[in-house]
């Protein structure tokens, strides 16, 4: 796809985020084995052989919630997570950011279902992979901006409470646990990104993982925020039962650069 969709996709993700500044202790990635995605220069090799995802008939309306359900019951998995269930710089078990979609479908032949979800959030469509009946990650891309096979996945996201970090962080995890892991939590949202919720912590070794936020019920930041009328808004203080909803892994500077 073109140099347009990957400048379209790039500011996207940055403000998914939820935070512009590109200095951040922490992009969306975790501490891992150096990600090997393709250079500049290089090309997919793997010829896509998987079917087009089927789009799903109960489509949803987009919304600034939280992309499903799961997330909200999910509980911390207190298990070492194997290699296809480790969130890392790289990606998100098999997904990796940086191959092509066509890439991932060959990897999981027979293994997985792919299946549109158009709207998934507010700005964004998801392809959900789905394995033994249950959403397991989503690929996301803008809205409107449909991927196909030889398309590049610069974005992954799980609400997967199966799915962690190597130092066992994940969905469900409460952000004190986190804390102590990864250093102090700062929250923070920008009115001008849906006010979406996120958490970095001090001590977070990668800039490709971001962890968005889960309130307590009946509440909808986690944060306790100070009266400001900045757009960008931070805090170090959160309800003590708030906790990682979901995980999200991008590329960033890492993605490809399109094929001349």
């Amino acid at each position: 796809m073109g140099k347009l969709k990957i400048t379209l996709i790039a500011s996207c993700l940055i403000a998914l985020m939820g935070c512009g500044e590109a200095k951040s202790p922490s992009t969306q990635e975790t501490l891992s084995p150096s990600v090997s995605t393709p250079t500049a220069n290089s090309s997919p090799t793997a010829s896509p052989t998987a079917a087009t995802p089927p789009i799903s008939t109960n489509t949803p309306q987009a919304t600034n919630s939280l992309p499903t359900q799961s997330s909200t019951d999910a509980t911390p998995n207190s298990a070492m997570p194997g290699k296809n269930q480790l969130i890392s710089a790289e990606g998100i078990g098999p997904a990796k950011v940086g191959m092509t979609l066509g890439q991932l479908k060959q990897l999981l032949a027979g293994k997985a279902e792919f299946q549109v979800k158009s709207p998934f959030i507010v700005d964004f469509d998801a392809i959900a992979v789905i394995q033994s009946g249950k959403e397991q990650y989503y690929i996301l891309y803008p809205a409107g901006a449909p991927l196909a096979d030889s398309d590049v996945i610069e974005a992954l996201v799980t609400d997967n409470p199966d799915y962690r970090t190597a130092q066992g962080i994940g969905p469900g995890t409460l952000l004190t646990q986190a804390e102590a892991v990864y250093g102090d939590a700062t929250l923070y949202y920008n009115t001008l990104n849906e006010s979406r919720e996120y958490v970095k912590f001090a001590k977070l070794p990668s800039k490709a993982i971001a962890f968005r936020t889960k309130a307590p019920q009946g509440q909808q930041l986690a944060g306790s925020y100070p009266s400001s009328q900045t757009e960008l808004k931070e805090t170090n203080k959160f309800q003590k039962t708030a906790s990682v909803a979901l995980v999200e892994v991008y590329c960033r500077e890492n993605c490809p650069l399109p094929s001349p």
